[in-house]
C-alpha cells in the first residue's frame, strides 16, 4: 500500500501554475529525489504532501495513521525552548514526558524533595513503559552528531544552528514518511556523510530536495522532476536520470520543431485570403485554430543563467606565500606552524569541520587578521573578492537592483557599460522580480544574486565562502564551469564533495588540534589519500641530500651476499621511484594542467599516491637490510 498519492493535483500562484494536474505516489522503502529548478514550486509540492497547504484541486490521499516527519525551507520554532526540548517535540507527547523528566532531574540536584523524588519514579515508569528510553537515546545520539547543545535556548542559536534543530527535530520522530529540504545546508562533511549513513537505513519512505549531487547518487532509487509544472519520474540513481534527461530534451525539441512548422504552413495558407474560407475547408480552419491554442499553452523550457566573470589584470606569479603561521584563541591553536605556497592559477579548497578554523584560515592568508607567530607575504597586484563579506551587505528592505548597483542604472562587466535589468535577466532574474526587495527572495534567489553583485568587480583573487548553499543543481553547474575555466587564483570553503571534486586542484585539510595538511586534487582525492597507510601527501624527503647517493648506515656485522644484492635492487627502486616522483610533482604543480586535460590529472595524482606508499615499502625494506644479516655475513666469512 503507498504511503501517499497525489492525484491531478492542481495549484497556482496568481496566473502561475506551479502544479498542473500533477500525479504522484510514494511507497514505502523509497528513497525519492525531488530536483527543479529555484521557484518551480518544490517546497510547495511538500507542504501540499505534508498537509500544511491545500492544493487548488485534486485529491491528496494519505495512508489511513500516516506519521510524517518534516524539515521545511523556513523555519518556525520556539524561541525560548530549549534545544533538547525543541527536538524531542518530533516525538509528540512524549515530549513532554522527556522534557518534565530532565526538568525533575536538575531540580533534583539543586534541591531534592520527597515529591520531586516521587515525581520523577512515576515519569520513569512512563517512559519504560512507552519505550521512552530508546527515544531519548535516539535525541541524544542526533544532538550529539549534529554538535548541538541540549540546554542552550533556540532563540541564542544563529540561523545556520537553528536549521539543525529543526533537522533533528525530524530526524529522531522515526516516521513513515520523511520530507527534507534541503537538509545538508549548514553541515559539514562529517555531518553529512553520517546523514547519509541515516537515512540508508531508514525504514520508512523518504522524500528530499537537495543540491548536493553526491548525496543525491548515494541514497535516491527514484528521481522526480518538476519543469513547468509537470512531474516527471525517473527509476534509478542520479546519472541514470541525467542521461535520459538529456534524451527526453532533445525527443522534446524535436516534436516542437514539428509543430511549429506545421503551424507556419497553416499560417501561410491562412492569409492566402478567401480561398481559406471556403466551406470545405473550413475544417482545416478550425484545426489551426486548436493548433493556435496548443501552442500558446506550451510552457517552454526557461532559459540558462548566464554568468561571466571579469579576472581583472595579471597578478604576479606568487599570490600568497605562508611560512609557520600560528593561531590560537583562548590557548587552543586553530592553525599551528602552517606553510603553503598558492601561486597564480591555484584553486585551493579548504576542507574541515565547522568550527575548525577555515574563516581563520581565510583571514590570515588575507592579512585581515595578523598570525601569532610566522609570516604571511602576499604577491603583486592583486585584486581580492570576498564572497562572505559581500553577503553582510545585502540590505533586505530594498531592491534587488538597488542591493546591486547602489541606485544607478548601469553596471560594468568585463569593461563593458550593461543596464542593470539586461544584467540580472543573465542571473534569471526578470524584470519585476529584479525591482522586488530582497526580503522577498527565496534563498537560491539570495544566493544568485550575491553572485551577481560579486560579478561586478574585477578580481584575480577570488575567495567564496559556502556559495552553493540554496543553488539548484543547473546553477551550480554552470558556476562550477565558470570557476573551472577562471584565469585567476581562488580560495574555496565548500561541503559540497561533488563542487570540490569538479573545481579544485588542491585541499587544505584541518586534521585536529591545528594541523592542516594538503593533499593535491579534490574531495575525493583526499579520501583516496589518506585511506592509503603508504600515501605521503608531500614529497618524501629522505635522509640524505638530494643527488647523493644512498648511503648504508654501519652495521655490527656484515651483509650476507643475497642481502647485498637485494641492497643494490632496493637502492635502484628508490632512485628510480624519487625520479617519478619528482617528475609528477612538477607536473601537478602546473597551475593549467587540471584545466587542459582532467583525466590525465587524476590519473597522475593516483600514480604520485602509488609512488608515495611504494617508497615508503622501499625504505622501511632499507632499513630492515641495513639492520640484519645471516650468521655468516659474507663469502669471505664463510670461508
Amino acid at each position: 500500500m503507498p504511503l501517499i498519492s497525489l492525484d491531478k493535483v492542481s495549484t497556482a500562484f496568481g496566473h502561475h501554475a506551479l502544479l498542473d494536474h500533477t500525479d504522484l505516489i510514494i511507497e514505502p522503502g523509497e528513497r525519492v529525489c525531488l530536483v527543479g529548478r529555484n521557484g518551480t514550486g518544490k517546497s510547495t509540492l511538500m507542504q501540499i504532501i505534508a498537509g500544511t497547504i491545500l492544493p487548488d484541486d485534486g485529491v491528496v490521499w494519505r495512508q489511513p495513521g500516516l506519521r510524517i516527519g518534516r524539515l521545511a525551507q523556513d523555519l518556525a520554532l520556539a524561541e525560548d525552548r530549549t534545544v533538547f526540548d525543541t527536538v524531542a517535540e518530533g516525538l509528540g507527547d512524549l515530549a513532554a514526558v522527556l522534557s518534565d523528566y530532565r526538568r525533575t532531574l536538575v531540580l533534583l540536584d539543586h534541591n531534592p524533595t520527597d515529591a520531586q523524588l516521587e515525581h520523577l519514579h512515576e515519569l520513569q515508569h512512563q517512559l519504560e513503559i512507552r519505550d521512552g528510553w530508546r527515544f531519548q537515546q535516539r535525541i541524544d545520539t542526533v544532538l550529539s552528531r549534529l554538535e548541538l547543545p541540549a540546554d542552550k535556548l533556540v532563540g541564542e542559536l544563529s540561523g545556520g544552528w537553528k536549521r539543525r534543530v529543526a533537522l533533528a527535530q525530524a530526524l529522531v520522530s522515526e516516521p513513515d514518511l520523511l520530507l527534507l529540504d534541503e537538509p545538508t545546508n549548514h553541515l559539514d562533511i562529517a555531518a553529512i556523510t553520517w546523514l547519509e549513513e541515516l537515512l540508508l537505513n531508514f525504514n520508512g519512505g523518504l522524500l528530499f530536495i537537495t543540491h548536493d549531487r553526491s548525496l543525491l547518487q548515494r541514497l535516491a532509487t527514484r528521481i522526480i522532476e518538476l519543469d513547468r509544472g509537470q512531474l516527471t519520474s525517473w527509476p534509478g540513481d542520479y546519472q541514470h536520470y541525467l542521461q535520459k534527461k538529456q534524451e527526453m530534451l532533445a525527443v522534446e525539441a524535436d516534436h516542437a520543431a514539428k509543430f511549429d512548422k506545421r503551424l507556419a504552413q497553416e499560417e501561410v495558407w491562412i492569409r492566402k485570403g478567401i480561398q481559406a474560407r471556403r466551406t470545405r475547408n473550413e475544417g482545416r480552419v478550425r484545426g489551426l485554430y486548436a493548433l493556435r491554442e496548443e501552442r500558446a499553452r506550451r510552457r517552454t523550457q526557461p532559459g540558462q543563467a548566464r554568468i561571466a566573470l571579469d579576472s581583472g589584470a595579471l597578478s604576479g606569479k606568487l599570490v600568497i606565500e605562508a611560512e609557520d603561521v600560528c593561531k590560537s584563541y583562548d590557548g587552543k591553536a586553530v592553525v599551528n606552524s602552517f606553510s603553503t605556497r598558492i601561486m597564480r592559477g591555484d584553486r585551493v579548497g579548504l576542507i574541515g569541520p565547522n568550527g575548525a578554523g577555515k574563516t581563520t584560515l581565510l583571514k590570515l592568508l588575507l592579512g585581515e587578521i595578523p598570525p601569532d607567530s610566522g609570516s604571511v607575504r602576499h604577491g603583486t597586484k592583486l585584486q581580492v573578492a570576498y564572497f562572505d563579506q559581500l553577503r553582510a551587505q545585502l540590505d533586505p528592505e530594498r531592491t534587488v537592483i538597488e542591493n546591486l548597483s547602489l541606485g544607478g542604472d548601469m553596471v560594468t562587466i568585463n569593461g563593458a557599460s550593461r543596464h542593470v535589468i539586461s544584467y540580472m535577466q543573465d542571473f534569471l532574474f526578470s524584470p519585476a522580480r529584479a525591482r522586488s526587495p530582497v526580503k522577498s527572495l527565496s534563498g537560491g534567489e539570495c544566493n544568485r544574486l550575491l553572485l551577481a553583485r560579486l560579478f561586478t568587480q574585477p578580481a584575480n583573487l577570488l575567495v567564496m565562502d559556502e556559495p552553493t548553499n540554496d543553488l539548484d543543481i543547473e546553477t551550480l553547474e554552470l558556476l562550477e564551469e565558470l570557476l573551472a575555466s577562471y584565469a585567476g587564483t581562488l580560495l574555496l570553503v565548500s561541503h559540497d564533495r561533488t563542487f570540490l571534486d569538479n573545481v579544485v586542484t588542491s585541499v587544505l585539510v584541518f586534521e585536529g588540534e591545528g594541523k592542516i595538511a594538503e593533499y593535491v586534487g579534490g574531495y575525493a582525492d583526499w579520501q583516496r589519500q589518506s585511506k592509503q597507510p603508504g600515501t605521503i601527501t608531500t614529497p618524501i624527503e629522505p635522509v640524505r641530500k638530494p643527488g647523493a647517493k644512498l648511503q648504508t648506515r654501519t652495521a655490527a656485522r656484515k651483509p650476507s651476499y643475497k642481502e647485498q644484492r637485494e641492497l643494490e635492487t632496493v637502492h635502484a627502486r628508490i632512485e628510480t621511484l624519487e625520479a617519478e616522483q619528482k617528475h609528477l610533482t612538477a607536473l601537478l604543480a602546473q597551475p593549467d594542467f587540471y584545466q587542459r586535460d582532467k583525466a590525465a590529472f587524476l590519473t597522475a595524482t593516483q600514480q604520485l599516491a602509488d609512488i608515495g606508499m611504494n617508497l615508503r615499502t622501499a625504505y622501511a625494506r632499507w632499513e630492515a637490510l641495513e639492520k640484519s644479516g645471516d650468521e655468516t655475513s659474507s663469502p669471505d666469512a664463510r670461508r
